[in-house]
């Protein structure tokens, strides 16, 4: 009979000590819970980002696909890179907004706003980095440095 209290008293005291140690399996799942929520957090940073994209490229009204030629035959047809296919669009739509650019009336700046884009120039910086600090399009930044200021 002393040897099975003993052996209880074991039991017991493991039990209470039980209650003590931290269990892993909550680190684990505190571990994959973090996890899992920078995964969607990335995941919809990247949705938005995405989407900005996509909204900056149908911003062009105006802008249209042009069809492309005849079919040939499929032993004739030579497949595109997607890379090039991308080229192209770009430089439809980097025409249009030239072409829009071209159009658009000449706003008057303030003479502050010109001796910006001017010290910006000095600075070194470049035409679209100017556009992007001043909000100016950069035709009318090109225009302003072209002209000194007048």
């Amino acid at each position: 009979m002393d040897i099975s209290l003993i052996v209880m008293g074991v039991g017991i005291f493991f039990i209470i000590l039980s209650f003590f140690f931290k269990d892993p399996a909550k680190r684990l799942e505190k571990e994959l819970e973090d996890l899992s929520i920078n995964i969607y957090q990335e995941t919809n940073g990247l949705k938005r980002r995405l989407k900005m994209v996509e909204e900056e490229l149908l911003l062009e009204p105006n802008f249209k696909v042009q069809p492309a030629a005849k079919p040939k035959p499929p032993s004739q047809q030579a497949k595109p890179s997607p890379m090039t296919t991308f080229q192209q669009v770009a430089a439809q739509v980097q025409a249009e907004q030239a072409k829009k650019n071209a159009q658009q009336p000449t706003q008057k700046v303030h003479s502050i706003l010109m001796n910006q884009v001017l010290e910006l120039n000095k600075q070194g910086l470049t035409i679209e980095e100017i556009s992007r600090l001043s909000t100016l399009p950069p035709h009318q930044v090109k225009q302003i440095i072209e002209n000194g200021g007048l």
